[in-house]
């Protein structure tokens, strides 16, 4: 089992390098679908990234049916959306198959027939729609991630880390 984050046409240099450096943290793959609205080299990337691009596993995809191919008869795809009928938690990710969330574009989302044609793998995180238009992207990728990794009982992380300058001890 593992976890993927799936970021369609990522068009902000800080937000995809804010998500790979949650995927570095939890052990979480990264697949980028072109085309992307930035260089991988650019410095923003680099920066909002840390030094952390060597343990991130990452993917290019050429476009969004080149991804789908991609997918095993066993893999799961969640489609996050603000649009979608029901919350994330709602979903049951402790199963032994790995798990797709895919993120649409920071300006327009997902395509909307791809969206129509997949919603029953949508899901979405509730917010105050009347306050805001969405939530940030990278916050989104770290809030569904986090609860799979939760229901999956926090598989091949630390739950807990003494340092050598522990604050806490």
């Amino acid at each position: 089992m593992a976890n993927h984050i799936v970021l369609f046409e990522p068009l902000m240099p800080a937000n995809t390098g804010n998500i790979a450096r949650t995927c570095a943290g939890t052990n979480t793959e990264l697949h980028l679908i072109e085309p992307l609205g930035f260089s991988t080299e650019d410095k923003y990337l680099k920066r909002a990234g840390l030094d952390y691009w060597d343990k991130v596993k990452i993917t290019y995809h050429p476009n969004l049916p080149a991804f789908l191919e991609t997918l095993g008869e066993n893999d799961q795809l969640h489609v996050v959306s603000k649009f979608a009928p029901r919350a994330y938690t709602e979903v049951d990710y402790a199963t032994a198959n790995d798990h797709y969330f895919l993120f649409g574009k920071e300006t327009t989302g997902l395509p909307e027939n791809f969206m129509r044609q997949n919603e029953e793998k949508c899901i979405r995180i509730p917010q105050n729609d009347e306050h805001i238009r969405a939530l940030n992207l990278s916050n989104t990728a770290a809030i569904v991630v986090y609860e799979a990794l939760r229901q999956q009982d926090f598989v091949g992380l630390e739950k807990t880390h003494t340092y050598e300058n522990d604050k806490l001890k």
